[in-house]
């Protein structure tokens, strides 16, 4: 018994390594060799993966409530970030990407609209409206703020330090909690086997990277090395956050995993948790910090 809990624990580890060397290439790929100013390979992968990510997260919350047609939810969550890219496109100039905000805004009232002439009994009526317009949110909504980056000054090098950011927090994390966890995990009970040294290694991880790029590149991430290790903590806590939470939406339906599309991860939800928590604290941090230089 001993010897397959150990090998099924290899397996896993192989799994995610497989993933790791072989998905942060080919998304970094996808960034940096696209031809395009508009980055058409991202925005489309972003329109895809918001497809799933609804669906995958419509399966969590209909487990326990009772929630509009999935189809419904699903093309209300896409239309966010298909909305921004459309906008990107065809807008004359970088402030129509502010209209996605009306997008969202008028997704939500289609559904509060939907449900006066959907349904004869009224009952479940604000757990339907609320549990849809959160998935439209989170899984549609939070997906505009990577399509916003790609209209940044320097938009293919903003992505990959995104990314990168995002992938060394979550990798560092699992790594030290793997190395250095065992004793010091359950402290939060949300994901008892997430542990203090995980979470170390990844804050380390991201702060090291936010602050590595003021000295590779000065010219465009100006001033004290500081805010750089400032965006790399805010993220890093956006991301340890967005993975707590999705297990928080997992332990709610009393489902393992949202989904099993990616070998040694799970679904959708498991792997863009993170991206989705640190899409907008990662371009806030941007606007704030080094506004001159990008937006």
């Amino acid at each position: 018994m001993e010897f397959l809990i150990i090998r099924d624990d290899m397996s896993k580890v192989l799994q995610r390594l497989l993933t790791f060397f072989i998905g942060i290439p080919v998304v970094l790929g996808i960034v940096f060799f696209d031809p395009s100013k508009y980055h058409y390979g991202i925005n489309i992968l972003a329109c895809i993966i918001s497809a799933l990510a609804a669906s995958e997260l419509y399966s969590l919350f209909s487990a326990k409530t009772k929630l509009p047609g999935r189809i419904f939810i699903i093309i209300l969550s896409v239309i966010q970030p298909l909305s921004a890219f459309l906008l990107i496109l065809f807008g004359k100039d970088n402030s129509y990407i502010d209209f996605s905000y009306w997008v969202f805004l008028l997704a939500g009232m289609i559904l509060m609209t939907s449900e006066i002439f959907r349904n004869k009994t009224f009952e479940d009526s604000n757990t339907r409206i609320s549990g849809a317009i959160f998935i439209i949110f989170y899984a549609g909504f939070l997906f505009t703020f990577v399509t916003r980056m790609t209209l940044l000054k320097e938009a293919s090098l903003i992505l990959c330090i995104f990314f990168f950011t995002v992938f060394i927090n979550d990798s560092l994390a699992w790594f030290f909690g793997v190395l250095f966890g065992k004793n010091n995990r359950g402290f939060v009970a949300a994901s008892p086997n997430k542990s203090i040294a995980g979470f170390a290694g990844g804050i380390f991880g991201a702060i090291a990277t936010c602050t590595l790029i003021h000295y590779i590149w000065p010219e465009l991430f100006y001033g004290s090395p500081l805010k750089g290790a400032l965006m790399g903590f805010l993220c890093a806590a956006a991301g340890i956050t967005g993975d707590l939470i999705e297990s928080v939406f997992k332990r709610s339906a009393v489902i393992k995993d949202s989904g099993n599309i990616i070998p040694g991860r799970g679904g959708i939800l498991d792997s863009v948790d993170s991206i989705l928590f640190t899409s907008p604290v990662f371009y806030i941090c941007l606007s704030v910090l080094y506004h001159p230089e990008f937006v």
